[in-house]
C-alpha cells in the first residue's frame, strides 16, 4: 500500500494497547497514518479531546510516519481535507463487524474513492476496549497490561481513589 495515506479514527477514551497494536502494525502498511480523536457531543468522554490528543502523541512518539489530531463532522470529509485515501478500523468480534460494515458501507457511498481496510488486533487484545478499561478502574481493579502507564495516571488523577467514587 506503498503512498497510501490512511486516517483511524476513534474516541480513544482512553486509548489502550489494542489500540497501538494496530497503529504499530498498520504503520508498516501506509505511508502515513493519521489517528483522528473525534470530537462527539454525544458522548460522554471521561478524557476531553485535547488529553487524548496527547495521551495518543506519547503512545505514537516512535512512529515516524504517524500523527495524531482531533477532527468533528463527517469522516470522509475530514478524510478529503486530509488526502487521505484509506480509513483504517479495529475489528475485534463478529459485533463491531456489523457496526462497522454499515459504517464502510455509507462512506463508500458519500466517498466512493475511500477505502476502509480492517484489521484485527493481536488476539491477546481481542475482548478490550476503552469502555472496559474505564469500567475496571473505576470499580478498583488493575488495568495493568491493557494500556500505558500514562494512561494508568492519568486515569488515576481523573478517578478518585481508583474505585470510591
Amino acid at each position: 500500500m506503498n503512498n497510501v495515506k490512511a486516517i483511524y479514527p476513534g474516541s480513544f477514551d482512553p486509548v489502550t494497547y489494542g489500540h497501538l497494536d494496530l497503529i504499530a502494525r498498520s504503520s508498516k502498511l501506509f505511508e502515513h497514518l493519521v489517528v483522528a480523536v473525534l470530537r462527539n457531543s454525544s458522548k460522554n468522554p471521561l478524557f476531553n479531546v485535547e488529553e487524548r490528543v496527547e495521551m495518543l502523541t506519547e503512545g505514537v512518539a516512535g512512529f515516524g510516519n504517524v500523527s495524531v489530531c482531533s477532527f468533528d463532522g463527517l469522516l470522509v470529509d475530514f478524510a478529503r481535507q486530509q488526502k487521505a485515501q484509506a480509513v483504517l478500523r479495529g475489528i475485534r468480534a463478529i459485533s463491531d463487524y456489523e457496526y462497522e460494515l454499515q459504517m464502510a458501507m455509507m462512506n463508500r457511498r458519500l466517498a466512493p474513492e475511500l477505502e476502509t481496510v480492517f484489521l484485527m488486533p493481536d488476539g491477546k487484545y481481542s475482548f478490550l476496549s476503552s469502555r472496559l478499561v474505564k469500567e475496571v478502574f473505576e470499580l478498583g481493579g488493575s488495568v495493568e497490561g491493557l494500556v500505558p502507564q500514562f494512561v494508568i495516571d492519568r486515569l488515576s488523577q481523573r478517578v478518585p481513589k481508583n474505585g470510591s467514587r
